[in-house]
């Protein structure tokens, strides 16, 4: 509900201040490829969010990669032969563009969402605060961002984009991997805040002239294409962050988990309810465990959690170094600006 009053306001004032556009061509709805691309997406999704729960090899998760990699196959031959494909597909051959799309953008929402996903519960359930401030812990990434992304534009046009999209996956990643190392109870000014400001500064390296690189490569009639793109791939990124992650996290943390409620002995059911999260591993702990033994195993369940939770940094920092490094290389070497189309 605290977000009905903030919508409602923002609905006015583009109503009032936002000019109207419109694309030059008019299309009718692709109800096919909208189908085929949910269908792969959701296959994809649901696979890397219950693989650790169903098991990564079994006929479920399996299938359901299977059915994603089918479904997508399918979406792209059907757009292929579409005069007014929902995506054209063929942008995805000009490397300005895909790299921008597919890798810079995606993978800064990915590690954004993955590390969002942990340090929400790392700030309630392992520090302690409440929900009100874990969320004011976080603003100093906000803070940054709204600084450093104006600048990060005006670096790229003076020394290009590819160097400072690529700089920027790899500064972020480089945060990660400092997070990676903290303690549970690290100190919240130093190393907390530092990983934190390192991540801002190379997100905002990454989103502006990512965004006008992927725009500025299409003409008039694909700009609408181009905005769609630029929004599904950050929110997919973001979901795969959160479910790639999350994965990682989940395995981990569920499997010591399991060893520390061992002496009790409890029910696969509880076993299970303990391993979803932390603050159900606490409920069953509290529910079973001798009032001198609580303490020492809720430092053993908060040691379960930062296993999981530095494992799942260590992949958002790898991924994006990796696609960093890649995006260095594979992008077209002249500047793009905006206004200037790239191919």
């Amino acid at each position: 509900m605290v977000n009905v009053p903030v919508a409602c306001v923002t609905i006015a004032l583009s109503a009032y201040a936002v000019p109207e556009s419109c694309s030059p061509v008019r299309r009718r709805v692709d109800l096919g490829g909208l189908l085929l691309g949910s269908v792969s997406i959701l296959a994809l999704v649901l696979a890397i969010i219950e693989g650790p729960s169903w098991h990564w090899r079994s006929t479920r998760v399996l299938g359901l990669f299977v059915i994603a990699v089918l479904a997508f196959a399918w979406f792209a031959s059907f757009e292929l032969r579409r005069v007014d494909p929902l995506l054209d597909v063929r942008l995805f051959r000009r490397r300005s563009f895909s790299a921008a799309a597919a890798a810079s953008i995606a993978t800064s929402f990915f590690c954004l969402f993955g590390f969002v996903f942990l340090v929400t519960q790392y700030f309630q359930l392992v520090r302690g605060y409440s929900p009100l401030s874990a969320g004011v812990h976080t603003l100093p990434f906000a803070l940054v961002t709204a600084v450093v992304t104006p600048l990060g534009a005006l670096w790229a046009l003076r020394i290009g984009i590819r160097g400072v999209v690529a700089t920027g996956l790899v500064v972020m990643g480089a945060s990660l991997a400092w997070m990676a190392q903290i303690g549970a109870q690290a100190a919240y000014w130093g190393p907390v805040v530092a990983s934190m400001v390192l991540r801002a500064v190379g997100f905002s390296l990454i989103s502006s002239p990512s965004t006008s690189a992927l725009m500025s490569s299409l003409n008039a009639q694909q700009i609408g294409a181009g905005s769609a793109v630029n929004e599904t791939t950050r929110e997919l990124g973001g979901t795969l962050g959160v479910a790639v992650v999350g994965s990682v996290f989940s395995s981990l943390f569920g499997h010591r988990v399991a060893a520390v409620l061992a002496p009790w002995h409890l029910s696969p059911h509880d076993v299970a309810a303990a391993q979803g999260s932390m603050q159900a591993a606490l409920r069953v702990l509290s529910a079973v465990s001798p009032t001198d033994l609580l303490t020492l195993r809720q430092s053993e369940v908060a040691g379960a959690f930062m296993v999981g939770f530095h494992r799942g940094c260590v992949v958002a920092a790898v991924t994006a170094v990796v696609v960093g490094v890649t995006v260095f290389f594979y992008w077209p070497g002249q500047r793009t600006t905006p206004g200037h189309g790239q191919r």
